[in-house]
């Protein structure tokens, strides 16, 4: 691989770019080179190109602050070609020249590629590609404000790359999680130039039901976040004394200690980070917070360019929704074609067949399945809508997902749980024939498509939230060191944080309601979102309920005890019942209507097993604590345990609506 570095510490103009490169410094504007020729597979006829690095250009903001920026172009025996050429655009907050842990194929799951060797995969094929630190990350200017300044600064590197010499007025965007979210950012900002997306594990549809708080609850993985970035800000990294202290911080014993207050928190010492953990916490209200470009693509879908377009995310992510949400709500509104892929991984491990203590079987990889590798799903996306490489891209299946399922249930050679899968195929989201069917819950524990006839059903907990229900897997990322996504037996054990000894399952907590259906006497595929409604109660004026669908496997020799594998949770705040932006507290003893909406998921329960949904007010350390007080959120200073009920009679029918798609759809 050839690099030639040139260092700038200057915005790069056209005329500073026909210096760097040799060329004739008086020209006003740069001839574009003939287009060059390509064979089927998109490469140059005459041969790869090499790759020439512009290492940090400083390109400036429309506020002045300038953005550590570096621009890989094709080259020719170690210069620089005039181009121009379309562009690869991604922005991250963890360093333009960092190895990105998304970079990874089946081939090397445990080596992520660096920047430049995936660079190189488009250079030499004739694009640019550019890669920026978020504004105030690694060698950028500015304060970081997480989420809130990529719409603006996403626009303008934009523009200031249409002025260039070496772009030819194409965009193409690409990027995982953070560098996903900050594509939906510079969208919903109308970034000029944008002619191709490809947006893997985010994008915020919504970051208030999905990414940062869900249901009313926040999510604490934009605290384990806070603590692990801070860690490598330049603020804490330039000062020795300071590092140290933050790297001795007792992670699991701060979230032993809730509840936390501003200036009282693990990372109180580094107070950028501090500011606006507490503020994403404290904003319960769906108010003009969140209704910004950065965070809310839903509210801008008209600004999105009319660009063709790849949503993709997994079941045990924190995006599924985001990804299906942006779907619905753009190939409603775009003429460029939407994609919708949704595979079975955690957050960005698309070339691991397992997520958590589940494998699901050769064909559960992308790189296995879809494509050669992941690199060649994007260069095709972008060769077809950025260079016409016709490569049959625009006659693909709309929605590609993987429906999880159908393994033999016995441990792996490599000790997990083989449940098995494959992938399908869909004219579009959701699966068209789907049925949105009942299971009503009943005293006993049953769930079935019965509705209930006895007068008065109900079951009481007592929910403490200095003993709440621990986090076992579920749509977790960023996590560590406290907790990890994924699909496991619901039971505890000593690394999940909260389980206790003797780590029993979670179905044998008293404050876990459990109903499941009888064995299935046949196949059924649920594949969208799971939406639960309860009739509830409690003696607090405030409380949370959660629910989670979970797979029942019966006992086998390998699994004596069966294994109850998460598929997907939800929970709703209560004081949100009614109502995002205008919160109202509960009547103690007076029952009410809530409403859960979890994450769509894909699962074929086998013939068998049964259908369970566990319903409690507490998935901790997912997602923060209600302390039933009704105190502002983020800044409790007591608690008190509470008494829920969940009702369950003719005029309180709590119920789970589960998407079954018709077993003539399940060839």
């Amino acid at each position: 691989m050839l690099f030639e570095l040139v260092k700038d510490g200057h915005p790069l103009s056209r005329r500073t770019f026909a210096r760097v490169m040799g060329l004739a410094a008086a020209s006003a504007s740069l001839p574009a080179c003939s287009s060059p020729r390509f064979g089927p597979d998109g490469m140059p006829l005459d041969g790869p190109y090499g790759v020439t690095l512009l290492d940090g250009v400083m390109a400036p903001m429309r506020d002045g602050v300038r953005l550590a920026t570096d621009v890989y172009l094709p080259s020719r025996e170690g210069r620089a070609l005039e181009g121009p050429w379309p562009v690869i655009f991604e922005r991250t907050p963890y360093g333009r020249n960092v190895p990105s842990r998304s970079e990874r194929s089946l081939a090397e799951p445990d080596r992520a590629k660096s920047r430049a060797e995936v660079a190189e995969i488009f250079v030499r094929r004739g694009y640019a590609v550019v890669y920026q630190d978020v504004r105030g990350r690694y060698d950028s200017e500015g304060a970081y404000v997480k989420y809130l300044d990529d719409a603006n600064d996403g626009h303008d590197a934009c523009a200031w790359m249409l002025d260039q010499p070496w772009c030819d007025g194409r965009i193409g965007t690409m990027g995982l999680s953070y560098a996903a979210h900050t594509q939906g950012a510079l969208a919903s900002a109308g970034a000029p130039g944008v002619a191709a997306m490809f947006l893997d594990s985010g994008g915020f549809s919504n970051s208030y039901q999905g990414g940062v708080r869900q249901g009313g609850a926040f999510e604490l993985k934009q605290a384990t976040w806070a603590y692990r970035n801070a860690l490598v800000s330049p603020e804490v990294t330039s000062d020795p004394e300071l590092e140290a202290a933050l790297r001795a911080v007792d992670v699991h014993q701060w979230f032993r200690q809730m509840p936390w207050s501003p200036g009282h928190s693990p990372v109180s010492l580094a107070p950028e980070y501090e500011a606006y953990l507490f503020e994403q916490w404290t904003k319960g209200n769906f108010d003009s917070y969140w209704k910004q470009p950065g965070i809310w693509a839903e509210g801008f879908w008209e600004q999105w360019p009319d660009a063709p377009m790849v949503h993709m995310s997994s079941w045990y992510d924190p995006y599924p929704r985001t990804a299906t949400d942006n779907y619905i709500g753009l190939k409603k509104l775009k003429r460029g074609p939407v994609r919708l892929i949704l595979g079975p991984w955690t957050h960005g491990d698309r070339s691991l067949t397992w997520a958590g203590d589940v494998d699901f079987g050769t064909e559960a990889t992308l790189d296995g399945q879809l494509a050669t590798d992941y690199w060649e799903l994007r260069v095709r996306w972008f060769d077809h809508w950025l260079r016409g490489v016709d490569n049959g891209v625009d006659a693909e299946p709309a929605v590609r997902y993987f429906l999880m399922g159908g393994g033999s249930g016995r441990r792996n050679p490599e000790g997990r749980m083989d449940h098995g899968g494959r992938w399908k195929e869909a004219t579009d989201w959701p699966i068209p024939g789907v049925v949105d069917t009942p299971h009503y819950l009943h005293p006993d524990g049953t769930l079935s498509t019965d509705a209930p006839i006895a007068e008065g059903g109900r079951r009481s907990y007592l929910y403490d939230p200095k003993d709440p229900v621990p986090s076992i897997g579920g749509t977790i990322t960023s996590g560590a060191p406290i907790m990890e996504g994924g699909a496991y037996d619901q039971r505890e054990r000593e690394d999940f944080f909260g389980s206790k000894e003797p780590f029993r399952p979670l179905a044998e907590r008293p404050d876990v309601l459990v109903f499941q259906t009888e064995p299935l006497s046949s196949d059924v595929e649920v594949t969208g979102p799971l939406v639960v409604k309860l009739w509830i109660s409690s003696d607090c004026p405030d409380t949370d309920f959660t629910a989670k669908l979970v797979d029942v496997y019966p006992p086998n020799d390998d699994y004596p005890e069966g294994f109850a594998m998460n598929l997907t949770d939800g929970i709703i705040r209560c004081r949100y019942r009614d109502s995002w932006e205008a919160p109202s507290m509960m009547t103690p003893g007076e029952t009410y209507e809530v409403t859960i909406e979890a994450f769509p998921t894909s699962n074929l329960f086998r013939a068998g097993h049964r259908i369970r949904l566990d319903v409690s007010s507490s998935n901790y350390p997912h997602f923060d604590l209600n302390f039933n007080t009704g105190e502002p959120e983020g800044l409790a200073t007591s608690s008190r345990a509470a008494t829920n009920t969940i009702w369950m009679d003719p005029e309180r029918p709590s119920h789970a609506i589960l998407p079954i798609v018709p077993a003539e759809a399940t060839p």
